[in-house]
């Protein structure tokens, strides 16, 4: 029959967008595809061949200026037919002249160029194991405690785009722990730690200078009790690469931050920690 369609996944379906995800050894959280959800439903696209799953991406729309793509997978047996510039040309096509981000493998990165994404930097994802440190300092408190006005203007900064509703499920998210460090009334530093396949991540890790953002990172760490975790660091800011190294971790994967259009204006000095490679 060979009948190949493309449509947008019902919500319930973005889970086998991160279980794919994750068979690419991309580690996702356990609630990724909840909060994932709640940026732009129709966003996520799954591409069937004779009623069978073949291909998932998704390019969601955080506002009228800015998207961000991901989760462009297509079935290992299925590769080289086509069917992955298909469900491409739809999940780009929902974006329409909005700027669009992506953190690809760096080895796609020429496929990319063809489709007009110029590459910004690398981001490095670095893991290892790490021993519980010792109780918070006093001046750590939790995430929720801090207005989500607050939150967001520092999120601002260091995003392309507003993204509220994600903040408010990726902070809240079951399993998910954030702490910050407030001064003069606004957020110096603060960050989320979350449970994923092998370990936990931390992202965002957001902070004014190394010693806020090594002060937050111990407290996330402090949350869990240590173990495993992985820490995606833009390539750019080398404060932060040397931060994850001070703490043991060495580099285990690398993308390529590539934008359709300007690349934005962000404070890639703040950023210690990426949220996600899939939604940025």
């Amino acid at each position: 029959m060979n009948t190949f369609t493309i449509r947008p996944m019902r919500p319930d379906e973005i889970s086998l967008a991160v279980e794919w995800a994750a068979g690419e050894g991309w580690n996702p959280g356990l609630a990724d595809d909840a909060c994932f959800a709640s940026v732009d439903p129709e966003g996520f696209f799954i591409a069937e061949l004779d009623g069978a799953p073949a291909a998932t991406i998704s390019c969601v729309n955080y506002d009228a200026r800015f998207s961000f793509l991901g989760f462009y997978i297509v079935r290992a047996d299925l590769r080289g037919r086509g069917y992955g510039l298909r469900i491409w040309n739809a999940a780009t096509a929902h974006a329409g002249s909005r700027v669009i981000g992506l953190d690809g493998v760096v080895a796609q990165q020429d496929n990319y160029r063809k489709s007009g994404f110029q590459l910004a930097y690398a981001n490095v994802r670095y893991g290892g194991t790490v021993a519980a440190p010792a109780a918070p300092r006093a001046d750590v408190m939790a995430l929720s405690d801090v207005a989500m006005a607050a939150i967001e203007a520092d999120d601002a900064t260091v995003f392309p785009a507003p993204r509220p509703a994600f903040l408010r499920a990726w902070i809240g998210a079951p399993g998910h722990a954030g702490c910050a460090v407030v001064r003069d009334g606004r957020p110096a530093g603060w960050g989320v730690i979350r449970p994923c396949l092998k370990g936990f991540k931390i992202g965002p890790l957001v902070a004014d200078d190394r010693a806020t953002a090594e002060t937050v990172l111990s407290a996330l760490l402090a949350k869990v009790g240590g173990g495993e975790i992985f820490l995606d660091v833009p390539g750019v800011n080398r404060e932060a690469i040397a931060l994850a190294q001070d703490f043991g971790l060495a580099p285990v994967f690398e993308t390529a931050r590539m934008y359709t259009g300007a690349t934005p204006l962000l404070r890639l000095g703040r950023v210690f920690g990426v949220t996600s490679f899939e939604l940025g």
